[in-house]
């Protein structure tokens, strides 16, 4: 796998990386020695429970891509941005008497498709987009890249249960709107003039089913080619755009 980091996007040794969690540095993941053991360890495990970070177990080799340097088995990803939680954003939205509209990507695993909606969702004046903590995109430098820097204008929420988070959307309010081939009604013909939220799939089976029932409408973009489906960037595009015209009509 490619390393995206440079080496001031990192944080190595065992000691370093839990000092930089108490400190509260932005950390997007930390790596591990799949064989990490001992006292300090044990210490290191602690902390990423208490804050809730991802962690990843990796062969040796993995980390030694990233760095030669003695790196004790862990290495620290630092996130260009800050992540926000949902239920401190949609609350300030709303207070702020914002119209809330947010983009929620089940699944989604493409950096450079995460990075282009992350720009099309700055553009068009998206309020937040939501992520799942695991088996995910994150924000990294080639995210923010892509983006061209939307990734730091957009509040990104990491929320560690999807369905959770798309069931706080409902109960506060806001229409939840699946982009997908298996809708049945055309996605103009929606309204998103109320708050809402467009939920976007992964690249290879699109929006989980657990997601998919929760979803209030589900909106299918015509095919009118032999291909069936956009790739999912050029389709939040699409939705995006069709909010900011009926916004602005």
């Amino acid at each position: 796998m490619k390393n995206n980091f440079n080496s001031g996007d990192y944080i190595f040794g065992i000691r370093a990386v839990i000092e930089a969690i108490e400190a509260g540095k932005s950390i997007d993941k930390v790596l591990v020695r799949k064989d990490l053991g001992g006292d300090l360890a044990r210490e290191l495990f602690s902390k990423i429970k208490e804050y809730g970070i991802v962690m990843q177990r990796v062969p040796q080799e993995r980390l030694n891509r990233i760095t030669m340097k003695n790196h004790q088995g862990a290495i620290a990803m630092i996130s260009p941005v800050t992540y926000h939680h949902l239920d401190n954003l949609l609350p300030s939205l709303f207070e702020e008497g914002q119209n809330p509209f947010i983009i929620v990507l089940d699944g989604l695993t493409d950096t450079r498709n995460f990075g282009a909606i992350g720009r099309s969702a700055d553009c068009s004046g998206v309020n937040g987009i939501v992520i799942p903590e695991r088996n995910s995109v994150s924000v990294t430098p080639d995210a923010v890249k892509t983006s061209a820097g939307g990734l730091f204008y957009v509040p990104v929420c990491r929320e560690r249960d999807l369905v959770k988070a798309v069931k706080m959307l409902k109960e506060s309010g806001v229409k939840v709107v699946g982009a997908t081939e298996k809708g049945a009604v055309n996605y103009t013909s929606i309204d998103y003039t109320v708050p809402v939220a467009i939920v976007m799939g992964s690249e290879d089976v699109g929006i989980s089913d657990e997601v998919l029932r929760l979803c209030d409408e589900l909106a299918a973009i015509p095919m009118l080619g032999n291909i069936g489906s956009l790739n999912v960037s050029v389709a939040a595009g699409v939705m995006m755009y069709e909010v900011v015209r009926q916004r602005n009509d």
